[in-house]
């Protein structure tokens, strides 16, 4: 994991943390549409995988390049911790 993840953190915490940086003051709610609400655009959609990726290092397959993984905050954390168990159950 990338060191911006303190130990503990769960992934909805990271994920809170990353978007409430590029996102300005305003509080964003788990479950807000940060696309549909233009808080981001195409760009930031770009660095948000990269930074899953990076963060907790898993691919996202072209397939799971949906905006359903990836429009709002608890989407992202649901994914994350999709990958990282599917992860898990594969090497146990």
């Amino acid at each position: 994991m990338d060191a911006t993840v303190a130990e503990g953190e769960t992934p909805l915490d990271s994920v809170r943390t990353f978007v409430g940086r590029h996102v300005g003051e305003e509080p964003v709610a788990d479950d807000d549409d940060i696309f549909a609400t233009g808080r981001v655009n195409s760009l930031f959609a770009v660095q948000l995988v990269m930074w899953v990726e990076r963060t907790y290092d898993i691919a996202v397959g072209p397939e799971e390049l949906n905006v359903g993984n990836f429009n709002s905050i608890s989407a992202v954390a649901d994914f994350i911790s999709h990958k990282t168990a599917a992860r898990s159950d594969q090497t146990s």
